[in-house]
């Protein structure tokens, strides 16, 4: 499961919680298929020179890992702050574009690249359409 450490809870109404998470990175500083466990970690890194794409689990063991049901959202996020080309993120099998992400142009959903430098830090949502399956899109 994710590799995270909780360091602040506030409650600002009964039914939202407020968590701060201080996530523990992992590095993929090469092209290659991510783990489900590098990216159920919840934060990847990357310091590559060279342009680098970052492929996610299938469906199938992503789902296995993370105890996925139909419905569950995950986040994950990458940080390409301290690489020097851009990052990129491409699905596997069971893993889809969803509709917004698919129709999506220029710095929205449909934005699966992350440059280098200051502004190489992006969110990604996961959202499980059975234990096996999900859709993928930039939130952030």
């Amino acid at each position: 499961m994710p590799n995270t450490q909780a360091i602040g809870v506030a409650f600002s109404d009964p039914l939202l919680t407020n968590l701060i998470v201080d996530y523990v990175p992992v590095a993929i500083n090469a092209t290659a298929t991510a783990t489900a466990a590098q990216v159920a970690a919840g934060y990847i890194t990357s310091t590559s020179a060279a342009a680098t794409t970052i492929t996610l689990p299938t469906g199938t063991l992503l789902g296995q890992y993370l105890k996925a049901s139909q419905g569950m959202v995950f986040e994950f996020y990458i940080d390409n702050t301290a690489g020097a080309n851009t990052v990129t993120i491409a699905v596997a099998t069971n893993g889809i574009l969803s509709a917004a992400a698919a129709a999506g142009s220029g710095a929205g959903a449909g934005l699966l690249t992350v440059p280098s430098g200051v502004t190489g830090l992006a969110q990604f949502t996961l959202i499980f359409s059975s234990p096996t399956a999900y859709a993928f899109s930039r939130t952030a």
